[in-house]
């Protein structure tokens, strides 16, 4: 059961990060000009890197802190109406599985997911030549 649990968590990680790419790829493509004016005015790579990445990890913690809280919301909601579905008595500790350190562990991962997604494009845009991405418009 805890490898399925885990290969199906990994697969929603991938998803997840693939469409953070997808998003991210349109993002870079859309301000192709924008980032080729700001290297030419003396932006560095490493600059363009954090520029694409800075937006998306901030959607990426507000995520995670959204879905975590969602996440334990509907976790103390739906096991005690499961186990009252059949008319089960569930002790206090059962519902209460989760700690403070994972839950901002998970939270965080969010924005790690987000990061590792914008990461190829984010490499993509800082690399363009920028005299070819001047001349697009």
């Amino acid at each position: 059961m805890i490898a399925l649990i885990s290969t199906l968590t990994v697969l929603l990680a991938l998803i997840a990060g693939l469409g953070v790419l997808n998003t991210v790829v349109l993002y870079t493509r859309d301000r192709v000009h924008d980032l080729g004016a700001f290297k030419a005015v003396g932006m560095t790579p490493r600059q363009v890197i954090t520029l694409v990445l800075c937006p998306v990890a901030g959607i990426g913690l507000i995520g995670g802190l959204i879905a975590v809280l969602a996440g334990v919301t509907l976790h103390h909601y739906i096991l005690p109406a499961m186990a009252s579905g059949v008319r089960l008595v569930l002790p206090s500790s059962v519902p209460d599985v989760y700690r403070a350190p994972e839950l901002v562990a998970l939270a965080l991962a969010g924005m790690i997911i987000a990061i590792a997604g914008a990461m190829a494009p984010a490499t993509w845009a800082a690399t363009a030549r920028t005299v070819s991405a001047l001349h697009t418009e």
